[in-house]
């Protein structure tokens, strides 16, 4: 029965879901840009959120969490996590209870709405292709880590093209080693599935965060030990859901 009912989900998506999700986001980037001034209050956060939870709510796909008691108010804190799709974005942003900034690829910083909405937010914009450049935001991230404000980073750098947790960069580790912050895991599972790299069409399958126990980077004398230590915590997170 689902096969006859796919091509009709497919004709929703592309004649209503992504029609009205881009006007969503034209009117997100609108309302970050005009609250700039405002740009941590709870109340742009939950604008934010509503934006969203609108990809998932509009695509009918179920969304859990668990973990989040291991979050604690006030706290600064550095989530690490696995990226499969975009919906991974959309999953973080939406039902992650926390104010924070995405240490994300510089190429974003041209995409109509997205970019503009991303700069008044306080988002960082990383160029990967310059080293300076690259050190510069990083610096830029660690200035606003402050009074419970948190980043959310994806260290593997790209969206994975198998679902599996690839190998992660160096750059999430040194800003909590440099601040002292905690490290918390986030495990992603489902959005591969609903939406791989490169595919047009989504695809209903539920999803799932799970928020791990934060990590003190400071219990290890070798950083690729910890390195390590914080990407099996994020393998082992997807196997809890």
């Amino acid at each position: 029965m689902k096969y006859i009912f796919l091509p009709f989900y497919w004709l929703y998506q592309y004649l209503i879901a992504w029609p009205l999700l881009l006007l969503l986001t034209a009117f997100t980037a609108f309302f970050t840009i005009c609250t700039v001034h405002w740009r941590n209050a709870e109340f742009v956060h939950k604008e934010q959120q509503f934006w969203s939870r609108s990809f998932f709510w509009l695509m009918f796909l179920p969304v859990s969490v668990d973990g989040i008691e291991h979050i604690k108010p006030g706290q600064s804190y550095v989530f690490v996590a696995n990226h499969q799709s975009m919906f991974d974005v959309w999953l973080v942003y939406g039902w992650l209870p926390v104010i924070f900034k995405w240490l994300m690829k510089a190429e974003l910083r041209k995409v109509p709405f997205i970019g503009s909405g991303c700069k008044a937010a306080g988002h960082i914009f990383v160029d990967r292709r310059n080293a300076k450049a690259a050190l510069e935001s990083i610096k830029e991230v660690e200035k606003q880590l402050t009074n419970g404000v948190s980043t959310v980073i994806f260290p593997e750098g790209t969206r994975s093209l198998n679902g599996e947790v690839g190998r992660f960069k160096r750059g999430a580790f040194q800003i909590a080693l440099d601040l002292g912050l905690p490290v918390i895991p986030l495990s992603l599972d489902g959005c591969y599935e609903v939406l791989p790299k490169g595919k047009p069409f989504v695809h209903r399958h539920p999803v799932h965060m799970h928020i791990g126990e934060p990590i003190d980077l400071k219990q290890f004398t070798d950083p690729n030990e910890a390195i390590e230590a914080v990407r099996n915590a994020v393998i082992n997170g997807r196997l809890k859901s």
